[in-house]
């Protein structure tokens, strides 16, 4: 799909979605709500749904929509199954070797991973990325595509777990004592989640560790978020030994 591209993209009309806005007005409709419903009913309501799910007794479905009557949120229903269930966390895994047998005899790609291995000979260690999906994002081919690929190359590469918060995913990145972190966008969040991101990495002292995005980012996008302090980012159609050698000059 990358062989046959056009020397100038035409640029796509993108509806431009002011997420703190519209954050902003669900924020307020939930505190509405929490102003105008009675407080005994909500409560009764959720403890009746927790029990239920405790004792396996009783229609499930029937209880949560007794507690939505109640005008209890979407959230406060999960967390009274929570309590009792836990939460289902995805393993998000990469397989290995994929990439690396397509390309074996490609001289670009033997070029970069040497430059990956002369890295680690130099460094004592070899470049550590963390890729990331924050957010409510599901798409996560994309992530494990570049996964796979960078640890191909010679790259320590690090898969956070869906749907992180960028608090969340700034503490893995500084735990997992990584080079750069790779945020995966495909779902419209990357003016709101990245700039969090790199902010808690600054609040955390480790503000050295490179943010770079790729996916589906409008271009037109790409100025603010370098200036909020992403170092690279690489749209659809980006070759991947290219890629990795730009973060890899990056890195150095």
């Amino acid at each position: 799909v990358n062989k046959y591209q056009l020397s100038e993209e035409p640029e796509v009309d993108v509806l431009d979605i002011d997420n703190s806005a519209v954050r902003g007005s669900q924020v307020q409709r939930l505190d509405d709500i929490r102003e105008s419903r009675d407080p005994n009913d909500h409560q009764n309501s959720l403890n009746a749904l927790t029990e239920a799910a405790k004792s396996g007794e009783g229609n499930l479905l029937d209880f949560a929509v007794n507690a939505a009557r109640a005008r209890a949120t979407v959230g406060e229903i999960s967390d009274a199954l929570e309590s009792v269930w836990g939460r289902h966390r995805a393993q998000t895994r990469s397989i290995s070797g994929v990439y690396g047998s397509a390309y074996e005899d490609d001289e670009e790609f033997m070029k970069i991973k040497q430059k990956v291995e002369n890295f680690a000979e130099q460094h004592g260690r070899r470049p550590r990325m963390l890729v990331v999906k924050m957010g409510q994002d599901g798409h996560d081919r994309g992530a494990k595509v570049i996964a796979t690929a960078f640890a191909d190359l010679g790259f320590d590469v690090d898969i956070g777990p869906m749907f992180q918060t960028p608090d969340e995913a700034a503490r893995q990145a500084i735990e997992n004592d990584v080079h750069v972190v790779g945020v995966s966008s495909q779902a419209a969040g990357h003016k709101t989640l990245v700039p969090q991101m790199i902010e808690s990495l600054k609040r955390q002292d480790a503000g050295e560790i490179l943010v770079i995005c790729g996916g589906v980012i409008p271009p037109k996008d790409y100025a603010e978020l370098i200036q909020q302090g992403g170092s690279a980012i690489f749209g659809p159609g980006t070759n991947i030994p290219e890629a990795a050698a730009e973060v890899l000059d990056l890195i150095k």
